[in-house]
């Protein structure tokens, strides 16, 4: 369990990106910090692994205040993916997996055997172990990202707008990727997106930022959609457009789902919408 109390953080140049922020962050479950640009999101999220330590208030993981811990072990035993999957371009995938494990003391050949099997994990083809991230697709890449997030085996699994950079039908794909492997692996896992269909999507818990790392609402996305705290959760979530609005049609012999402005949202298939 992770949880943040009163916690702010303001920046050496004056800005304030978080102000009294509290929040609980269940265990072996996914909560997805969602909201625009200098909502705080990604400050809250790698104030987690102390990549920036608050200004005031107080970060617990389980019993442990963070702040009493040394971060270079911290972030060792914390995942952590980004977009664009910041992997090393001089290292062959297979290394780049084993890049904490190899710098925490495990042995080479244990590194590889553990980075192969971390492949097979995220749905990368063993032949690809020893190319170098150039030689690789945008999806592959950030499947590598995934992976090497998983090599130390963390209970945390921190993760920055990690498929905001691929296309939208890899990006789908990462994401129906991702629920399968917290489905097998169970992690406590911290999201960031800007999306809030991917929120929506991914989080057991969804909190919704306003600017300055402001909580807008937080809750299921079940309990969100069925009840927008306010005027600002009711635009950013579409719902005051019609979007969340839905109606069946039959086109061509289908059964298609509209939104409310008109646009597929989807079809109906065995009497369920896919």
């Amino acid at each position: 369990m992770i949880r943040f109390d009163a916690v702010s953080k303001r920046f050496p140049d004056g800005t304030l990106a978080v102000e009294n922020f509290s929040l609980t962050i269940p265990s072996r479950t996914t909560t997805v910090l969602v909201g625009s640009s200098g909502s705080g999101k990604t400050t809250l999220l790698r104030m987690i692994n102390r990549m920036v330590d608050p200004t005031s208030g107080s970060i617990r993981i389980d019993d442990d205040d963070i702040s009493t811990l040394e971060p270079v072990k911290l972030r060792r035993s914390i995942g952590y993916v980004m977009q664009n999957s910041g992997l090393l371009p001089h290292r062959t995938v297979a290394d780049n997996i084993a890049t904490v494990p190899l710098l925490s003391g495990v042995k080479r050949a244990q590194a590889r055997a553990e980075a192969l099997t971390l492949m097979d994990t995220v749905g990368l083809d063993r032949s690809l172990a020893d190319r170098y991230p150039s030689q690789l697709s945008g999806g592959q890449q950030q499947r590598v990202g995934v992976a090497r997030g998983l090599a130390i085996d963390p209970n945390i699994l921190l993760m920055d707008e990690p498929f905001g950079a691929v296309d939208p039908l890899v990006r789908s794909e990462l994401q129906q990727e991702l629920l399968r492997i917290q489905k097998d692996l169970a992690k406590t896992i911290v999201f960031v997106t800007h999306d809030i269909d991917e929120a929506f999507l991914l989080g057991d818990q969804v909190v919704l930022l306003r600017t300055g790392g402001q909580i807008a609402q937080v809750g299921t996305p079940a309990e969100i959609l069925a009840n927008p705290a306010d005027d600002f959760v009711d635009t950013f979530i579409g719902a005051d457009r019609g979007r969340r609005a839905l109606r069946i049609e039959e086109v061509s012999g289908r059964q298609v789902v509209i939104d409310g402005t008109g646009r597929l949202a989807g079809i109906l298939k065995d009497g369920a919408p896919t």
